[in-house]
């Protein structure tokens, strides 16, 4: 089945990535100014611009922290000690979610 690919955004605006969490943009600037990994670029009126990349980060930091209750503390540390093996396990998440939520599509089409 041909599923067309979603067009992703060079830069998301603060307000995209704290609706992509479902948190308050006041969280995802502190947890700017806590993690030295998210590192938004700014336009000329001062807005962060943040990359996939910070996204992907926040993504790591938002397992931690609201998913698995580590503290900030916990999580930092848990970032810079196994940043690769945290980053292949957060992806293995990320697909397994995917594959769960494509097999839920095509259970809901079977029954309808």
């Amino acid at each position: 089945m041909y599923k067309e690919k979603k067009v992703e955004k060079l830069f998301y605006s603060i307000g995209e990535v704290a609706a992509m969490f479902d948190v308050n943009t006041s969280l995802i600037r502190f947890w700017e100014k806590e993690f030295d990994i998210i590192k938004p670029q700014k336009n000329k009126k001062g807005n962060r611009l943040f990359t996939q990349k910070d996204i992907d980060n926040f993504h790591l930091i938002f397992h931690y922290v609201k998913e698995r209750g580590m503290t900030l503390k916990g999580a930092k540390a848990k970032l810079k000690e196994n940043k690769e093996e945290t980053t292949q396990d957060f992806e293995i998440i990320k697909n397994l979610k995917s594959i769960r939520n494509m097999l839920e599509e095509i259970k809901n089409n079977l029954e309808d």
